[in-house]
């Protein structure tokens, strides 16, 4: 990712999601009950991104995503309110993914998943406007474990450099990359310009637990690797070498949600605003450390935490 873009907007194509965060003091007991509170919230990697990216000022927000019937207009309504342009294609034979996400008392979380209507976005999904405005593309890693997903990535990625555009990459979730192996995923992101995994994934990826290590080695293969370390900060190589270092900023965490697609899209829209690597960095952090303070995966204006209709009883 050779320098910072301006005066554009971000396009994101990914994951749309209703997540049911159930937060519990105690460890879960089998057989039995345990006491939580719990939330029903819009979320999804592709929409987090998008909506933070948005609430950090980035400019024309797009994203592009397929949900269920059941709940496309709680969605649709919960973006818009977060400042994003929503393209949603409703698909009428699987119902939106859904996330639940059980977090223990040290705001750490488990994630359940079922993809619906997520994995079926694809190719036919794609439309050459949506670049239009745009001075970024950014691909959510869940795109790459699905054949459709697949195929609409290398679309989008080739339509944003045919006109020039950088085009980032999350890796998304340690379990769906070891699924689909680690030599077919980098094979799949080696034309990218930034690469944004969190410390795990960095490490399966690189098949080395050190982070600048394996951020260093994975920029030897896409042109900017961007590693994300929880709290303690984030780091950034190119081409193999080790470019920029930040600390975390300091949070009380409640529920860590989402954190990481903070982050990212707050470095983006710091990016899209000008600012150089160190500085997106430090922007990122900001984020996250925001983030960890809510429950959910959005920031908190994103619109409203009300059941979507279907789930209303």
């Amino acid at each position: 990712m050779s320098g910072a873009s301006r005066g554009g907007g971000l396009l994101v194509v990914g994951d749309v999601v209703t997540d049911v965060v159930a937060r519990h003091a105690e460890p879960l007991a089998a057989d039995t009950d345990t006491a939580a509170r719990i939330a029903v919230l819009p979320g999804g990697a592709g929409a987090n991104v998008a909506c933070w990216a948005a609430h950090r000022g980035a400019p024309g927000v797009r994203l592009l995503s397929r949900v269920g019937a059941d709940s496309a207009g709680w969605h649709r309504d919960a973006l818009a309110a977060a400042g994003v342009e929503p393209v949603l294609r409703v698909d009428e034979a699987l119902p939106t993914a859904v996330v639940i996400a059980l977090v223990d008392a040290a705001a750490e979380r488990t994630l359940v998943t079922d993809s619906g209507a997520a994995f079926r976005l694809g190719p036919a999904d794609w439309d050459e406007a949506l670049l239009d405005g745009v001075a970024h593309v950014h691909l959510s890693g869940y795109l790459f474990f699905c054949e459709p997903g697949r195929e609409l990535a290398a679309v989008a990625g080739k339509a944003a450099r045919a006109r020039g555009l950088p085009v980032s990459v999350d890796p998304a979730s340690t379990g769906f990359l070891r699924g689909l192996g680690v030599p077919r995923f980098l094979d799949l992101v080696s034309d990218t310009d930034l690469l944004l995994p969190n410390a795990a994934e960095a490490a399966l990826l690189s098949g080395t637990d050190d982070p600048a290590a394996a951020a260093a080695e994975l920029s030897r293969r896409v042109g900017t690797v961007v590693v994300t370390l929880g709290a303690a900060g984030a780091l950034a190589a190119h081409r193999g070498r080790l470019t920029a270092r930040t600390p975390a900023v300091p949070a009380t965490a409640v529920d860590t949600t989402g954190a990481g697609d903070a982050f990212t899209g707050g470095l983006l829209a710091a990016r899209l605003h000008g600012a150089e690597l160190p500085a997106a960095l430090a922007a990122g952090c900001a984020s996250a450390a925001e983030a960890v303070t809510v429950v959910g995966g959005r920031p908190q204006k994103s619109g409203s935490n009300s059941l979507p209709p279907a789930a209303i009883c």
